[in-house]
């Protein structure tokens, strides 16, 4: 008799879990970079620190290989993303770059495979939610604690940034807290399984909190996504037909009327968000790069080589727009630059099939862990319109999307409960329970 998936239970020991957590921490880049390089250049230590979490990552790995091993179609799939990365070397406009920041990617997708072979189910979104919940407590201590780090001094005077650089950071990783909390009290409801919900809701509400409390549009945009494809799915859960249909009819009317809302007045909706229409002069560097991207829109520039120090295109870029640019904040164009077309119709295939495998099997691994992977992926893919976090050597939201892409292309048998009793022995086992009811007063004798 099979068990019902959301009845099952397959977390790993909890000495794995905050091993792995310590490994998401770091990649957040979170508090190690603002204290060791405020200035936000690469640095020799922030090398070295990277050492350790190397090392874990290889014990986890090794620790669970015959497992993650069974994941084959995933790392075919990263043999051919880091393939891709490491030859543009040969053209990039900085090798050295370009070599270190592959073995840095090729190492931390490894650990994405681990990571979405080994935490099935709702273990993935509880270990992120328990991560971020302990980020989101230390950002609460260097906003009050520690201002000078915690807040914004200059730029953004007076917005919170916590443990990180600068606020959209920050609300990016609460959002993934906030996400993966609402998943964890999806999953529990629906799996019956009697677990508290305080540490879900605390969690919830105190990265909610955090989002907020950056005013960044992008991540209460994200918040409203993950969450709301969450709340979607598991009302669809509850209740029959009726429940169903008028779920997807008001889903299917709201997205066309925000679309024609932004086909006809996109400008006004942009300044009623407090954004002009340039997106904060977002739209004149999109411009000045795609005029880069045509000079060279089969290769690139290079695997992340392009926004270097002594870089001469991204120089002409922060000359043309009067801006110190750090990066496209689109992750598309971000990527053209970097590998041409080959690796943007590479990746968006690599989305397009995780996607595709993700709502295939909704209704079983979706219930099982709160709908985390649709809801992360709808926020990934709106988040990969304004930020740089696509194919990126060190980079959580990138991480999590190959996670989701290797749990999506891995077979997840359900575990088998120990069969019934033939019909015999049970009608013995019954008898004899029925007889000792008799013989110890728990039922009356009957004349």
């Amino acid at each position: 008799m099979r068990a019902s998936p959301e009845q099952i239970d397959d977390s790993p020991p909890l000495w794995e879990q905050w091993a792995a957590g310590f490994v998401i921490f770091m990649m957040t880049g979170a508090l190690i970079a603002p204290v060791l390089a405020p200035d936000q250049a690469e640095t020799p230590i922030l090398r070295m620190v990277w050492l350790p979490v190397y090392a874990v990552t290889a014990g986890l790995i090794a620790f669970r290989f015959e497992k993650i091993i069974r994941a084959w179609p995933a790392w075919l799939i990263l043999f051919g993303l880091i393939a891709l990365a490491y030859v543009s070397k040969y053209w990039s406009i900085d090798p050295e770059v370009t070599s270190r920041r592959v073995i840095a990617m090729a190492i931390n997708s490894a650990f994405a495979v681990y990571v979405g072979c080994v935490f099935r189910g709702a273990p993935l979104p509880r270990m992120l939610m328990n991560t971020c919940l302990v980020m989101a407590i230390g950002s609460l201590i260097m906003v009050f604690a520690f201002p000078r780090i915690g807040v914004h001094q200059m730029d953004n005077a007076g917005l919170w940034r916590g443990l990180w650089y600068e606020k959209n950071q920050m609300g990016l990783v609460m959002v993934v807290g906030a996400v993966s909390s609402a998943a964890v009290l999806a999953a529990d409801h629906l799996a019956g399984n009697g677990r508290k919900p305080w540490v879900p809701l605390m969690a919830f509400g105190l990265t909610t909190l955090l989002v907020m409390a950056t005013q960044s549009k992008t991540s209460l945009l994200c918040w409203l996504l993950g969450v709301g494809m969450i709340g979607f799915w598991w009302l669809l859960k509850q209740g029959g037909a009726a429940i169903t249909i008028v779920a997807v009819w008001f889903a299917v009317v709201t997205s066309s009327l925000a679309a024609w809302l932004w086909n006809t007045d996109s400008a006004a909706i942009l300044q009623a968000l407090g954004k002009d229409p340039s997106l904060t002069g977002r739209t004149l560097i999109w411009e000045a790069l795609m005029r880069r991207v045509a000079e060279r829109p089969m290769t690139g520039y290079g695997f992340s080589a392009f926004w270097g120090v002594d870089s001469i295109p991204a120089r002409e870029i922060r000359l043309e727009t009067q801006w110190p640019v750090p990066s496209a904040h689109n992750g598309w164009i971000d990527l053209l630059v970097q590998l041409g077309w080959p690796g943007a119709i590479f990746v968006g295939a690599v989305m397009l099939v995780s996607a595709i495998l993700v709502i295939v099997r909704l209704n079983g691994m979706g219930a099982r862990e709160g709908y985390w992977s649709i809801a992360y992926l709808t926020v990934f893919t709106a988040l990969s319109l304004s930020e740089s976090v696509l194919l990126t050597h060190a980079n959580l939201p990138w991480i999590l999307m190959l996670a989701i892409m290797s749990r999506a292309m891995t077979y997840d048998p359900i575990p088998v409960r120990a069969p019934l009793a033939r019909p015999a022995a049970r009608a013995y086992q019954n008898r004899s329970r029925i007889a000792s009811d008799y013989v110890n007063g728990r039922r009356p004798l009957r004349f």
